[in-house]
């Protein structure tokens, strides 16, 4: 257990992508297009219509939301779930600039599912097998604890359909694998946490877990529980062009090919 937060800057990423990298996991460089972000927000209306949403966090958002609409390379018509979406935008904005049928999921909402809203466990949901074309996840995968995180993944390639997609961003890492909390939450709420992890408390923080990988974890809790899903880590570079208060660095696409990928971990 330590005081404070794991380090995840630049040189900690470009570390863990190497790190990936030599274990076998693709890993691309992704520049971002300040411009671009810009034209994105300007036609979803972050600053307009979305003007009360994370208002002091808002630019962090706009770009995970732009970043996994264009990782996850949307087509019209497709059936999008937005994973612990909570009060989330992204579901409104992705069905009105990419003309998707936008769902959302969490764990809050009423249980059961409720025109296109639905109260579920992430990892157990009441959806049909391969009726999903794209999930997304921004800012919340970080927050499943115990074996929530592998369970999950096991559920996205039940419900995705051949061809589609899941995209985390950001994915948090670390060089140690590592639990963030709020230790008045965790007090409070008497969380436990795995053993192998190393807890960071930050006071403050609001939350009773945020999950940071190192390279072996990834693979071992994530990318191998996917049989059927090919996994490309995505290294975001540029996102303090966007604005200096954005600071994803890293989004992680599990892809569920047409047929079974050649590949095993």
């Amino acid at each position: 257990m330590r005081a404070g937060p794991p380090a995840t800057g630049d040189v900690e990423a470009d570390r863990l992508a190497e790190h990936l990298r030599g274990l076998g996991v693709p890993v691309i460089d992704w520049f971002i297009d300040p411009a671009d972000v810009a034209s994105y927000i300007q036609r979803a209306g972050y600053t307009t219509r979305y003007a009360d949403y994370y208002p002091g966090n808002r630019m962090e958002k706009a770009l995970e939301h732009y970043v996994a609409a264009r990782l996850l390379s949307f087509a019209p018509g497709q059936r999008y779930l937005d994973v612990a979406s909570e009060g989330s935008a992204a579901p409104a904005i992705y069905e009105e600039i990419f003309s998707v049928e936008s769902w959302r999921q969490d764990l809050a909402y009423p249980k059961g599912i409720h025109g296109r809203t639905i109260g579920s466990d992430a990892a157990k949901m009441p959806l049909a097998s391969e009726s999903v074309d794209r999930i997304g996840l921004h800012c919340s995968f970080e927050h499943f604890e115990g074996k929530a995180d592998l369970r999950f993944v096991s559920e996205a390639e039940r419900i995705l359909r051949p061809g589609g997609a899941v995209c985390i961003v950001p994915l948090y890492f670390a060089e140690q694998y590592s639990v963030m909390t709020d230790p008045a939450v965790a007090i409070a709420q008497k969380v436990v946490f795995e053993s192998d992890a190393l807890v960071c408390c930050v006071s403050g923080y609001g939350n009773r877990h945020g999950r940071f990988y190192d390279a072996q974890h990834l693979v071992d809790r994530v990318l191998s529980r996917g049989k059927r899903l090919a996994p490309t880590l995505y290294r975001l570079r540029g996102a303090e062009k966007v604005d200096p208060s954005c600071y994803a660095r890293m989004a992680l696409v599990l892809r569920k090919p047409w047929r079974a990928p050649g590949w095993r971990w």
